[in-house]
């Protein structure tokens, strides 16, 4: 059939509007990368946070140079090995120098590749050196995750046994989660994670807010994932007869809505357990449950019926408080972002529930569903087991003991993430050997400090106005004293706080009684229960005014 010009520029523009959609939702899954980095920092300590950043900065960065250099063209030829394909080695890294098409193909395997390859470094937070992490990124990039690929996308062996994952939620996330939970029995738990009598010590992590701003931010760009692998907007054969119809867009509107109700039915599956075990809604796990769901939905968004992704989504939630309580208690395994029950878990979850929730006459095969589970987990077990292994025999696994105590963000980048806060007082004169007990003048200068309920500021301050105090320091301390401790939570687990919230307030007087001010603290200050505070009164030895160098009294 010979062309005309119209049915040509339709053919076109049919490959242009595709192209431009992969590359927009391309684009939006690379973004993730923020929410991934979000998500970790807040779920480690403050000391780990630089580390944890630079390890996302450079999963993408070491990733992709691999995935484009060695890991895209494995996948081809895995597949051509194990299944009736036939590849040579040229052709199969032909993306290589293949033009626009070829590299927008190969770009969006890339970002499916390092969200993989981002998940591990959860696991291992907080103890593993920079070194085996990226080393194993490389082989992950390389060789590893290809592999699974070739097996699958690749019509491997598993696609010609009828395995069905349509956006990665076995074969990326269940992938990424078993290789973070591998990685993490490996190396070991935290430097006091567990007691003698294998007791649990709950670590939580500095920042609840970044910790849920990450998890929405990867939930933006989740639709990426599952609507943007409804890759072609119009069929590419019918453009080519010069008339338009919709390719994959023809059940695009069904993965967004299964996307979206797995996602809210993962975050209320979570909930729910977490009240029922708890008795409270644990934050952190609406956050993760709410991943879980779309964890377990996104192998399956593009042939499932509508209940079934709520099932299926309630189910993915529900289970990743029991399957981390699991890991965390019985296992001993310490999973410092729980990406195991997140990705992997809810990944398998979602594999293996397809032939109970596939629309009428989707070819879905329970054997199908439970061989690619256990290709894709024994292939992930043995590869990372091996890899971090290896490196542990090294003795290149995880950093010293007084580094992991120290920090990662000091021992490995020489950095302070918060250079601001917690910082030690630094005495540069070495102090003062004798003290005299009339500061020094005539008239004494004394400095008067409490520690206050934060509440009782506005009070104290009003009460120091009216006796006269001359100025104030107030500053942000936490302490432990007669107050009693309380029980906090951290991803359902409870833990001891006995360092409470305090204000320390500080005046220094000369002209006014030092008596005076602190029966005005103490008033103001007082309501009769434990954990009021204490005021203290010292002597001081001499005050200097910069502006007008007076000195003494007269500087106060």
């Amino acid at each position: 059939m010979v062309l005309t010009p119209l049915q040509t520029d339709v053919a076109t523009l049919v490959e242009g509007l595709n192209l431009m959609w992969v590359l927009v939702v391309t684009f939006l899954i690379f973004f993730m990368h923020a929410g991934f980095a979000m998500l970790e920092a807040g779920q480690v300590r403050s000391k780990n946070v630089a580390n944890q950043l630079t390890k996302n900065m450079l999963t993408w960065s070491v990733g992709v140079m691999l995935y484009f250099a060695l890991g895209a063209g494995i996948a081809t030829l895995v597949g051509a090995w194990t299944g009736p394909n036939t590849a040579t080695v040229g052709g199969a890294f032909g993306y290589i120098n293949d033009g626009s098409g070829a590299w927008v193909s190969w770009l969006f395997g890339a970002v499916f590749a390092m969200t993989a390859a981002t998940i591990v470094s959860g696991a291992v937070a907080g103890r593993a050196k920079l070194r085996a992490y990226v080393g194993y990124t490389i082989l992950l990039a390389g060789v590893i995750y290809p592999v699974v690929v070739g097996f699958t996308w690749g019509e491997g062996i598993l696609y010609q046994l009828g395995f069905h994952d349509f956006a990665g939620g076995m074969i990326v996330h269940g992938m990424g989660g078993v290789a973070g939970l591998t990685a993490a029995w490996v190396i070991g738990p935290r430097i006091d994670r567990y007691n003698p009598d294998g007791s649990t010590n709950v670590i939580p992590g500095h920042s609840l807010t970044f910790a849920v701003l990450g998890t929405l931010i990867l939930a933006f760009g989740w639709y990426g994932f599952n609507v943007g692998t409804a890759a072609t907007v119009f069929s590419p054969a019918q453009a080519a007869e010069g008339t338009l119809a919709l390719g994959d867009f023809a059940y695009v509107g069904r993965v967004a809505l299964v996307t979206t109700l797995g996602m809210t039915a993962g975050a209320i599956g979570a909930a729910t357990v977490s009240l029922v075990k708890t008795q409270k809604v644990d934050t952190l796990y609406v956050a993760n449950g709410l991943l879980a769901g779309l964890v377990g939905i996104t192998g399956i968004a593009d042939a499932i019926v509508w209940p079934g992704a709520i099932a299926v989504g309630l189910l993915a939630g529900a289970q990743l408080p029991v399957v981390f309580e699991f890991v965390e208690k019985r296992l001993k395994i310490d999973d410092v972002c729980a990406v195991f029950p997140v990705h992997g878990s809810a990944g398998i979850l979602g594999a293996l529930a397809f032939p109970l929730v596939a629309v009428p006459g989707a070819e879905a095969s329970f054997v199908a569903q439970i061989a690619g589970v256990v290709l894709i987990v024994g292939w992930t077990v043995l590869a990372t087991g091996l890899v971090f292994g290896a490196a542990k025999a090294l003795g290149q696994a995880r950093v010293s003991e007084s580094h992991e105590r120290e920090g990662l963000d000091v021992s490995e980048h020489g950095v302070d993430t918060y250079p601001e806060f917690g910082q030690p007082d630094v005495v540069t004169d070495g102090g003062m050997d004798v003290f005299r007990t009339d500061g020094g003048h005539p008239d004494a200068i004394k400095m008067v400090v409490a520690y206050i309920r934060p509440d009782k500021l506005g009070d104290v301050k009003q009460s120091l106005a009216a006796t006269g105090a001359p100025s104030l320091t107030v500053t942000n301390v936490s302490g432990r004293g007669s107050q009693p401790a309380k029980k906090g939570q951290w991803r359902g687990e409870e833990y001891v706080v006995d360092l409470h919230q305090k204000v320390k307030v500080e005046t220094v007087v000369a002209d006014i009684p030092a008596d005076d001010v602190v029966e005005a603290i103490a008033d103001a200050a007082h309501t009769g229960e434990k954990g009021d505070g204490k005021v203290f009164v010292m002597p001081v030895d001499d005050a200097y005014q910069v502006r007008t160098g007076n000195r003494g009294p007269d500087a106060v």
